[in-house]
């Protein structure tokens, strides 16, 4: 990309192709001023570059280290404007809205210490729980539903909105700089600024607490620096070249740190990095020790320093989250060592009959195996089996003999568990017996698996279908004992029912480890890379299982045209639907279509031999549309891959770029025309979004709104927002605010309260993203595992080999199953 310098000193031509811009089209890449060895068409520049510089004026007056004071100007109108729009009435409404169920609900557990598992790294929510503390917040508030309540239990739910809020008013003048400094018009970066204020669903989402506004903000901020440094290209290896790349760095660690969606953000650099490298290989005027330094330098720029960003974000967070909280039973057992209150006892390393133990499924987030005095609907109808994810009285089985089922634990001459024994397992609670028949499982009623049911009762000793087989598949190579007998966390080993062959499983899984005791040890507790890399795997083996369908997702192709939204919130003939300003949308996606058309168009006319290349006024143009245009599909494309659930608001770091795409096209096509026409048209399509943006107001900041308002804005099917929740006049709606300011209650239909996303809907939405097992409770609220005063305790953990599934039995959410039966927290598990 050439920078203003080159542009406004006309020397160009002048500059020794190793101290031009060379990054290519990916980036911000200026090859055009090669030599081309065609020599026939086009001999002369068709568009000459006079018409765009006469339009860039010197500057006579600057501040803020160059910065003209009329851009500075322009920055506070827009970011007074930004404010007022951004922070309109941001107190409503005063409940819980959309995920802030979740976002909002993690601030509390962060203020308490608790930990918990979630799919996003933590650097957003630390900032909502700054602005939480900073506000007052206590913790006490559990933000479990959505339309709970704010004012009563006066939590301090504006401050923690502020927080998004500021962030989204950021947005706008690094925007306007982005645009300024890359060698664009004022009214091009204006243009592209005030768009950005009135893309109502923007504005929605920067206004409640969610992740969203973080994390354009930071993608944003790190296209600038990125424009900055190669504003400075020409001077490699000088302050400010260090300063804006290590910045770009900074920005990278701080995006990723926020959402995983950064990783696109890292690419869109990484490919203009390579490209640049490339092209600097090519130049023959650098000698390869200089090109090793530049590799080194940017090696360490935008490499290691978002590396370190990134894993300090979790040091911060695993500091914080020092006690055992709902997320425990998503790690292993080693990491909920280093967890306060735990309630894992170091326990002895073999495991012998007689012994008591829990068995502990990793990867179907630390589900145990467990059972209940409850029973199956069908099948069998004998005694549940499933996987629960807390420690629990329930999950406490005793090993025993084939032969002799009585036999004891003997703590003197103890019987090993070896490699190939026939095992029975006896649930203690309710003194039934691991079984195993030819019946379908209940739920998936598959041929090719088994029910795995609680069977027996006093005085029956069992039968063959309670024999299981211990396999042992693999062990610690430090301790060679536990390839032949089972040991505690050393031995991996799978379970298999004897008369069928199957394998005891649960969902699709690696094979875990087990753990028994005979001599005291200790755990091993993970230290901090430890930790660090197995909460990684969680978060993505947890991420790739939102699958569950959602009453509001949607699939990328419809994100161009915004074909439906989000609803956030509704209650009191009011209504918060995620929905982004048309006009805005489908200008940006036609930019995208004919940007593709005309890059197309100029291969074409490139392959026939025609010297475009030599036209500035394109060729400045495209090499800026380009890196865009690159960012907008790196940010779009690879969700196509994902098989999770996915929703409109995925599209924002997308849209930025398509806006900022529409503000260089916009300098393009407004080239032939004086300031003051250029002027006029842009003023004109402003007045056409700010329009827009006016008649979606209702749905972007819940305020009053009538059904037939409504429906006349239905310009798209598919748009599901509820017109009849609203009243037919607005006059009803003062009527309830008299009502309310003279305490009297409203009548019942002003009183009728619709919550349009409940917290099951809003829970497989971004985190649910935390997974439907987690909850704040016991099932029988005993957090001991077992009583050890006369056995020893067993932590093991199974797996299968053979191709299968576990399927969730309620597919309930997070919140629900805080509130409802603790059963519902089971997976059915089988063979």
């Amino acid at each position: 990309m050439a920078s203003n310098e080159y542009i406004e000193r006309g020397v160009i031509n002048s500059i020794p192709y190793s101290e031009q811009s060379t990054t290519s089209s990916l980036a911000f890449g200026d090859i055009r001023y090669r030599k081309s060895k065609h020599s026939h068409k086009d001999s002369q520049e068709t568009l000459a570059y006079d018409s765009w510089e006469k339009n860039i004026r010197r500057p006579s007056h600057t501040v803020l280290g160059g910065l003209p004071l009329h851009d500075v100007r322009i920055i506070a109108g827009l970011v007074l404007l930004a404010f007022i729009v951004r922070l309109y009435r941001i107190s409503e409404p005063t409940s819980v809205v959309f995920d802030e169920v979740h976002f909002g609900g993690f601030a509390s557990k962060y203020i308490k210490g608790r930990f918990f598992m979630d799919v996003h790294p933590p650097l957003a929510k630390l900032l909502i729980t700054l602005a939480a503390v900073i506000g007052g917040f206590d913790g006490n508030f559990d933000f479990k539903e959505i339309g709970k309540d704010y004012l009563e239990p006066k939590v301090p739910y504006v401050a923690m909105r502020l927080m998004p809020g500021i962030l989204g008013i950021l947005v706008i003048p690094i925007s306007y700089l982005t645009i300024k400094l890359a060698g664009f018009s004022t009214i091009s970066a204006t243009l592209v600024a005030a768009i950005l204020i009135f893309e109502n669903g923007l504005v929605a989402q920067s206004r409640l607490i969610l992740l969203d506004s973080p994390l354009i903000l930071f993608t944003a901020f790190t296209v600038l620096m990125w424009v900055n440094f190669h504003n400075h290209y020409r001077r490699p290896f000088s302050f400010w070249w260090w300063f804006w790349m290590a910045m770009t760095g900074v920005g990278l660690g701080l995006t990723v740190s926020v959402k995983w969606v950064g990783l696109f953000t890292i690419a869109l650099i990484g490919f203009s990095t390579i490209k640049g490298l490339w092209d600097l290989l090519g130049d023959l005027q650098i000698s390869l020790e200089l090109w090793i330094k530049h590799f080194l330098a940017r090696a360490l720029c935008l490499i290691l320093i978002p590396i370190v960003i990134y894993m300090l974000m979790f040091a911060i967070h695993f500091a914080i989250l020092k006690n055992s909280g709902d997320g425990d039973g998503f790690m292993s057992s080693e990491f909920q060592q280093t967890i306060g209150g735990h309630g894992i006892e170091d326990t002895p390393i073999d495991v012998a009959y007689g012994s008591k133990v829990t068995i502990k499924h990793l990867n179907t987030q630390g589900g145990y195996l467990h059972s209940h005095n409850h029973f199956y609907p069908g099948g069998s109808k004998q005694q549940q089996i499933t996987l629960y994810p807390h420690q629990d009285e329930n999950n406490v089985w005793i090993i025993t003999n084939r032969t002799k089922p009585e036999t004891s634990f003997e703590e003197q001459d103890p019987i090993w568990i070896e490699n190939g024994a026939i095992i029975r397992l006896e649930h203690i609670a309710t003194e039934k017996r691991l079984h195993s028949h030819d019946v379908r499982p209940p739920v998936t009623e598959v041929d090719y698996q088994n029910e795995v049911s609680g069977y027996g009762f006093p005085g029956f000793d069992g039968d063959d279908n309670d024999l299981w087989r211990v396999e042992i598949y693999e062990h610690d190579k430090s301790d060679p004992k536990a390839g032949e007998r089972l040991r505690t966390l050393h031995t991996k080993f799978r379970l298999v029912h004897v008369l069928s062959g199957c394998y005891l499983f649960s969902h699709s899984v690696k094979l875990p480890e087990w753990g028994f005791e005979q001599q005291e040890v200790n755990y091993r507790k993970p230290g901090f890379f430890g930790k660090f890399f197995e909460l990684q795997r969680v978060m993505w083996t947890t991420n790739a299982g939102l699958t569950d369908s959602h009453p509001y997702e949607s699939r990328p192709f419809s994100w161009l045209l915004m074909k439906r939204g989000i609803s956030f919130w509704g209650q009191d003939h009011l209504h918060i639907y995620l929905i982004g300003n048309p006009i805005v949308w489908w200008s940006s996606t036609a930019a995208l279509l004919v940007f593709a058309v005309i890059k197309i168009f100029l291969l074409l006319r490139a392959k026939r031999g025609y010297l475009d290349h030599l036209n500035v006024t394109k060729e400045f143009y495209e090499s800026h549309a380009n890196f865009l245009f690159v960012g907008w599909f790196l940010h779009w494309v690879p969700f196509f891959l994902m098989s999770r659930q996915l929703f409109l608001h995925h599209y924002f770091p997308a849209l930025y770029f398509s806006i900022l795409l529409f503000g260089v096209s916009f300098d393009l096509f407004t080239i032939p025309l004086s300031t003051r026409k250029r002027a006029a048209v842009a003023l004109i399509y402003l007045v056409m979004v700010l329009y827009v943006f006016r008649l979606f107001a209702p749905l972007t900041y819940g305020r009053p709104w009538i059904k037939n308002d409504c429906k006349k804005l239905k310009w798209i099917s598919t748009w599901d927002f509820d017109c009849n929740q609203f009243y037919d006049s607005y006059n009803q709606f003062s009527i309830d605010e008299s009502l309310k300011a003279l305490k009297i209650p409203p009548t019942q239909e002003s009183s009728s309260s619709t919550v349009l996303n409940s917290p099951e809907s809003s829970e497989k939405s971004e985190v649910a993203e935390t997974h439907a097992l987690k909850k704040d409770g016991l099932e029988n609220s005993n957090d001991a595992l077992m009583d050890q005063t006369t056995s020893n305790e067993l932590k093991v953990e199974y797996d299968r080999e053979v191709d299968s599934k576990v399927e969730i039995e309620d597919g309930k959410s997070i919140e629900q199953h805080d509130h409802e039966n603790n059963d519902n927290d089971h997976q059915p598990t089988r063979t």
